[in-house]
């Protein structure tokens, strides 16, 4: 069933890789966790076992980070992943909770109609209406789920939720209990409980953390990739995955492509050229990682389906004029002078020019 199901949760995807970690974990394991936090921490950044079985890296980053963020979990303390988009703060909360409860799936999703409801409890209205407030009438949360069977919540972009949903969980993380005074009673989190919560102060609708929310959290800041080369094998490992998943036919993978992708989005973000020599305008855009991802992934379908099957400027110069340009107006003329000024100069890159210029 898990072949068919287009993005399989991590703890199905690499259900073999978290079963050879446990098995060669002798190290000690907080309360309610699967794995130790080595193996955790292992299990994300990837390594070689000792019996030459291979842990796939499921993040390219300081390994400190991760191994701050790890031992947050193991604390009473709740995790905050901030970071620009781009920066893989999904793909780590998911996979951190893959590994630490075996289960992903507990997730609140931030958007200004998330509703208090769906932090603590909602209800059964039918057999409210018609029983009166009952255990049986409750609907639980993620939230509740996960403080019922001490397993890790994850919250997905928590500063775009209402200032006062954000701060029904102050209670939960300071007190780990959630009181239900319709029935009298509470619920008490159970060892192995925390939560994983992301968020970014870049995109527009953001609703600043109160300082008492701000301190029930361990806050780490993941960092957009050191280099370039870095940033290319991210993008290069993901298209790979993406594409497998997606059963695309085998395509030449385009090396050169992906780098030339990932060339012009760090010039654009930075604002000045690889060699430092040209200042450039920023777009509006974040042009993170995820979004090179993307135009690469796009570019290789349409390499697969409408041509040879090899990968070349064609098919990411649509997608890349999509993601730069994000306002027709002031991101066009910061595109066009990238354009004429830095692409237009580079002789090996002729071919990307001509097919940016037919595109825009």
């Amino acid at each position: 069933m898990t072949e068919a199901v287009l993005r399989p949760h991590a703890e199905q995807q690499y259900a073999d890789e978290l079963a050879l970690l446990s098995e060669h974990d002798e190290r000690p394991r907080p309360p309610g966790w699967r794995l130790s936090p080595w193996a955790v921490t292992t299990y994300l950044l990837g390594a070689t076992l000792p019996d030459g079985s291979r842990i796939s890296p499921k993040y390219v980053g300081p390994r400190r980070l991760v191994e701050v963020a790890v031992a947050t979990l193991a604390t009473d303390r709740a995790l905050l992943l901030l970071g620009v988009p781009g920066t893989a703060k999904t793909w780590v909360s998911e996979h951190l909770a893959a590994a630490v409860s075996g289960d992903s799936t507990l997730l609140v999703q931030g958007t200004a109609g998330t509703s208090e409801e769906s932090v603590r409890y909602g209800w059964n209205y039918a057999r409210l209406l018609a029983e009166g407030p009952s255990e049986q009438a409750l609907v639980p949360s993620p939230l509740m789920r996960a403080m019922r069977t001490g397993a890790v919540a994850r919250i997905e972009e928590l500063t775009r939720m209402p200032s006062d949903v954000q701060d029904t969980l102050i209670t939960i993380l300071s007190e780990k209990t959630l009181p239900v005074p319709e029935l009298g009673t509470e619920v008490q989190a159970r060892k192995g409980f925390t939560v994983i919560a992301t968020a970014n102060d870049r995109d527009r609708g953001v609703n600043e953390l109160s300082s008492a929310l701000r301190r029930r959290f361990n806050t780490v800041v993941l960092p957009l990739p050191a280099t370039a080369d870095e940033e290319v094998d991210i993008v290069a490992r993901r298209v790979q995955q993406i594409g497998t998943t997606l059963e695309l036919p085998d395509a030449t993978a385009g090396l050169d492509e992906i780098r030339r992708v990932v060339t012009i989005f760090r010039e654009l973000r930075s604002g000045r050229t690889g060699d430092g020599r040209t200042k450039l305008k920023s777009p509006s855009g974040t042009l993170s990682t995820a979004e090179a991802i993307s135009v690469i992934t796009n570019g290789r379908a349409l390499a697969t389906h409408f041509g040879d099957g090899v990968l070349r400027a064609a098919d990411v110069a649509g997608g890349i004029v999509g993601a730069v340009v994000q306002d027709p107006v002031s991101d066009r003329v910061i595109w066009q002078e990238y354009l004429e000024t830095v692409v237009r100069e580079r002789t090996e890159w002729r071919d990307f020019y001509r097919a940016c210029r037919e595109v825009s």
